[in-house]
């Protein structure tokens, strides 16, 4: 399964949409992010816990955006008591001093005491489910399109892996061909050290054929290299989060990989390895987004 994808869910309740949007990248781990309504937060643990059941790893990113009515319903209370203090002292205030002219409304309005917006939330118990059947719903789209590219990447990476693989075997045919090769150049020393009066120490020429021999020898490599592979391949196939696993796979394909390179002074092995060393870091890159 990949580690990138996109869902999105709407649900209506009386005159109010609630939309509710996942968008999920790669991340080493689960990490989550909610970009909720304050009047939301009581349910964001709730949230995480959706989330955490479909995921194993990745950024997710949760958007929810309510549009309509909402849900908060705002109620305009009057102070009367006070109201009527006010009124009757501004009325003994014209009296005394034999004022003329009505109270002007706006001289009402602009005293805050007198007036009061009251916030009154809504029964929110089938709301919270109805939001987080959503959430669900958009989890399930956001799996299946990191399945679907899941698959695009699985595709790639046989492919990947079988040109490694190709490439292994032509390694391990080539190593009988570059030890005769290595016996001709070590032979034509020992000719050459022979006809050279002023060198003829027996123990100079055996270590030098057997540093030849030993430098050029990369059964072991390819050996390991061919059981990564087969790893590699199996693990693939695997349910799960792999993505680390294959990770630690293609780290080791790459060590293996360098070990070969600097063992051999063989001209198409250091062409074959270019190659190993270009298909590996293309599928490094691939597994990072990967479960």
């Amino acid at each position: 399964m990949s580690m990138t994808g996109y869902g999105r869910n709407v649900v209506h309740l009386n005159n109010t949409a609630i939309s509710v949007e996942i968008r999920s990248v790669n991340h080493r781990f689960i990490d989550i992010s909610t970009k909720i309504p304050r009047s939301l937060l009581v349910m964001e643990e709730r949230m995480k816990k959706i989330i955490q059941s479909f995921f194993n790893r990745g950024r997710i990113e949760i958007f929810i955006t309510i549009e309509g009515e909402g849900l908060i319903k705002h109620t305009l209370s009057v102070n009367w008591d006070l109201m009527d203090q006010y009124i009757k002292s501004v009325h003994e205030v014209k009296n005394k001093y034999n004022l003329d002219g009505s109270i002007p409304i706006d001289m009402v309005t602009n005293i805050d005491e007198l007036f009061t917006i009251k916030e009154n939330e809504q029964e929110f118990d089938s709301m919270h489910e109805t939001i987080l059947s959503a959430l669900e719903s958009a989890c399930s789209k956001v799996v299946e399109m990191r399945q679907k590219e899941g698959e695009e990447l699985v595709r790639d990476l046989v492919d990947r892996i079988k040109i490694i693989q190709t490439i292994a075997k032509q390694l391990g045919e080539r190593r009988d061909i570059v030890i005769i090769e290595y016996r001709d150049r070590i032979t034509k020393r020992i000719e050459e050290y022979l006809n050279d009066d002023f060198i003829k120490d027996e123990f100079k020429l055996t270590q030098e054929i057997a540093l030849l021999a030993e430098k050029g020898d990369i059964t072991e490599e390819v050996t390991r290299l061919r059981s990564h592979i087969n790893q590699f391949l199996k693990t693939i196939n695997e349910a799960g989060a792999i993505g680390r696993k294959l990770d630690f796979i293609i780290q080791e394909m790459h060590r293996e990989t360098n070990t070969i390179g600097s063992k051999s002074n063989d001209v198409k092995i250091s062409e074959w390895v270019v190659t190993l060393k270009s298909e590996i870091e293309k599928i490094k890159e691939q597994v990072q987004n990967i479960e």
